[in-house]
């Protein structure tokens, strides 16, 4: 891969890094003062626990594209116990495009309530729209989707190829 190529992929993933890690960090003040507020003050923000179930959402989505990035999803590894070579490598093709195809149909069906909150003009919270709180699935799982496709074509890692220690 070119060296632009390759800059500009760091560069995204320098900010999906930085963007889980601000999003987080926000969550534990945003709740961290909202409970000082309610058991020290007896109030506290009527926005806070809205926002923070979008928050929530937000950072399980950057973390999932994150650990794919990473290759530390979620999989079955277990094939890899029984077969090598050759037909290792066709499963983990097989594999990793269902995954790519699962997650292509989530992007779809969540670009579908993007829509439909957009069209709706459905209220969020603090003014915003719940579209743009929801955007995070179709992107999220778009990105995923194609990590898992790129990944199913090129050759895999040295440590998708080697068994298990103890195994």
């Amino acid at each position: 891969m070119n060296s632009a190529f390759q800059r500009n992929l760091a560069l995204l993933h320098r900010f999906e890094d930085w963007l889980l890690t601000a999003l987080v960090v926000f969550m534990v003040l945003l709740a961290g003062a909202q409970i000082l507020l309610r058991n020290v003050f007896d109030s506290g923000f009527a926005w806070a626990e809205p926002l923070l179930r979008a928050l929530v959402l937000w950072s399980a989505m950057l973390g999932a594209v994150i650990a794919t990035r990473e290759d530390q999803h979620i999989g079955l590894d277990f094939i890899g116990r029984w077969v090598s070579g050759v037909k290792l490598r066709i499963a983990r093709f097989i594999a990793l495009t269902f995954a790519a195809v699962l997650c292509g149909l989530m992007a779809w069906h969540s670009w579908a309530l993007v829509q439909l909150d957009l069209e709706g003009g459905t209220e969020g919270v603090l003014g915003i729209s719940a579209w743009m709180l929801e955007l995070i699935l179709p992107l999220g799982f778009g990105l995923m989707a194609l990590r898992f496709l790129i990944r199913s074509v090129l050759p895999p890692k040295s440590h998708e190829l080697l068994p298990e220690a103890g195994a």
